[in-house]
């Protein structure tokens, strides 16, 4: 049983920083690696490529999603105890951490719920055609690629604004060691 030291004490910024690199080199993985090999494959010209595509996407956003939550909870429990953890001691930098978190979240959803959706529904439509890749679908891939550039930069920012706290030998409540 946990007790309600316990709880307080939970040491939030290893997990934001272990939750956010996990979802950054995730997202380089995919990007980087699992997509362009796809593609040279030739996948991409395969019939049943909306539908990978679509089961990939789905799967990996909900995963994404909950990155997204459990680092929000994170810096809201930081924001709890100011004094504990030097990310926010200091209210400029605890701003940006919310901030960057919350936008994380934001993202994640439209990614989710509007951007993903779109261009599978257009993928599945213009199965089967010679020239798939109209205007509108490069302009979502457009679209993707720099809501995926912001993302890798938020998620970085927030690693660096969670960094000091996992250097700071003085910080008692904001150890390595996870279960604190």
């Amino acid at each position: 049983m946990f007790s309600q030291t316990n709880l307080s004490r939970t040491a939030w910024t290893p997990w934001v920083f272990a939750i956010a690199g996990f979802w950054l080199s995730s997202n380089l993985v995919l990007d980087f690696l699992v997509m362009p090999v796809m593609y040279v494959s030739g996948m991409a010209a395969d019939t049943s490529f909306a539908a990978a595509g679509y089961s990939l996407f789905w799967s990996f956003n909900r995963l994404e999603l909950l990155c997204a939550a459990i680092i929000l909870t994170g810096i809201l429990a930081l924001r709890h105890q100011p004094q504990e953890f030097e990310v926010c001691r200091s209210g400029g930098r605890c701003r940006w951490a919310l901030a960057l978190s919350v936008g994380l979240l934001g993202l994640i959803l439209v990614d989710t719920y509007v951007l993903a959706p779109q261009m599978s529904a257009m993928a599945f439509a213009l199965e089967g055609v010679e020239n798939a890749f109209t205007p509108v679908m490069a302009g979502l891939h457009g679209l993707y690629w720099l809501l995926e550039v912001v993302k890798l930069v938020c998620l970085g920012g927030l690693g660096w604004l969670c960094l000091s706290d996992l250097r700071s030998p003085n910080m008692t409540g904001a150890t390595v060691d996870i279960l604190a």
